[in-house]
């Protein structure tokens, strides 16, 4: 049930030697069926032979909303400052994107580990498939990368930035009832309402999972969605009285709000991880430049980073720049 959507335009490109555009769906569609015999062939999968690709001239992706634009721009920022020439093309879905990835007119995306595990394995093996996506990111990784190489894609090392379903209750309520973590909200026996999507109630992160790991108390799904600002806001009011939300959001803090650790791991290791078109973009020098964002990059890193966007509506390319400047990366 991750979420991913758009959070405002494409605002891409700007100062400096990266480039952006957006393509829109019925173009960017047209643009795979003329394109796709560049990929592998899934008919050979597991036989992809030829050497990593270092081509010059990179394409980083971005879905279009403020996280996925922010690492696009901080990865085509790091390609330039390696040698590469790196321009960002905003494309609005994984459905568009990801064949477009395959097919080597987007050479590098940022994912997310569990996520992406699950998105192919969905597409190989049909959407009724188990998932492969786990808490424990060995083993997630290991089967994203199981799913990727025959596509041709490399699924490049994890940093330390994580983006997942997380939960919130308010500063008061938190504080009220001695609340750090999620298991401390079970033991508690409180009764919770819970401000969540209306899939909540059948998904094993959400409500059952939050009944059978921590013993949590849910009464019932507030169907408000997953982050918004109805859902926060019925927090807020007491209305309800924890909401699901996301590890990175920017928002929290306008609302009172504040996470409660998920200290028994219920939610999947959706680390940020980026993938590269192997043909192309699968040279070490493309997994050296990106993989120095590994050290520094952390989930409050992003959070931050978000909230300069989102609430004080600076431009991506300006927040990124910013931000590896001020690690020394640039």
């Amino acid at each position: 049930m991750r979420r991913r959507a758009g959070r405002g335009e494409d605002r891409s490109g700007g100062r400096g030697a990266v480039r952006g555009a957006a393509i829109a769906g019925p173009v960017l569609a047209a643009l795979l069926l003329a394109g796709c015999s560049s990929g592998p062939s899934l008919e050979t999968q597991g036989e992809v032979t030829a050497p990593p690709g270092d081509s010059h001239h990179l394409v980083v992706g971005s879905a279009g909303f403020t996280e996925s634009d922010l690492l696009a721009q901080m990865y085509a920022l790091l390609l330039t400052e390696a040698g590469y020439s790196a321009e960002i093309l905003s494309v609005a879905n994984r459905e568009l994107y990801e064949p477009a990835l395959e097919s080597g007119q987007i050479d590098v995306v940022p994912e997310y580990a569990a996520t992406f595990a699950d998105w192919l394995n969905a597409k190989k093996n049909g959407a009724d498939a188990k998932p492969v996506g786990s808490p424990d990111l060995d083993a997630t990784m290991k089967a994203l990368r199981g799913l990727a190489a025959p596509r041709g894609l490399t699924v490049l090392d994890p940093g330390k930035a994580v983006d997942q379903n997380a939960f919130a209750v308010t500063a008061s309520y938190a504080e009220q009832h001695r609340l750090k973590t999620l298991s401390d909200l079970g033991k508690s026996g409180l009764k919770v309402r819970l401000a969540a999507g209306d899939e909540c109630v059948q998904r094993p992160y959400c409500e059952p999972g939050l009944k059978k790991v921590y013993g949590i108390d849910i009464t019932s799904v507030d169907p408000k969605g997953v982050g918004t600002t109805q859902a926060k806001k019925a927090v807020q009011s007491g209305q309800d009285q924890m909401v699901l939300t996301t590890s990175t959001d920017a928002t929290l803090d306008d609302f009172g709000l504040v996470l409660l650790k998920d200290d028994k791991k219920l939610q999947n290791a959706d680390y940020i991880v980026p993938v590269v078109n192997r043909s192309r973009a699968g040279s070490e020098g493309v997994s050296k430049a990106l993989g120095r964002l590994n050290s520094v990059l952390t989930t409050a890193d992003l959070a931050s980073m978000n909230e300069q966007v989102d609430s004080r509506r600076r431009l991506p390319q300006d927040v990124a720049r910013t931000y590896l400047e001020d690690k020394g990366l640039l």
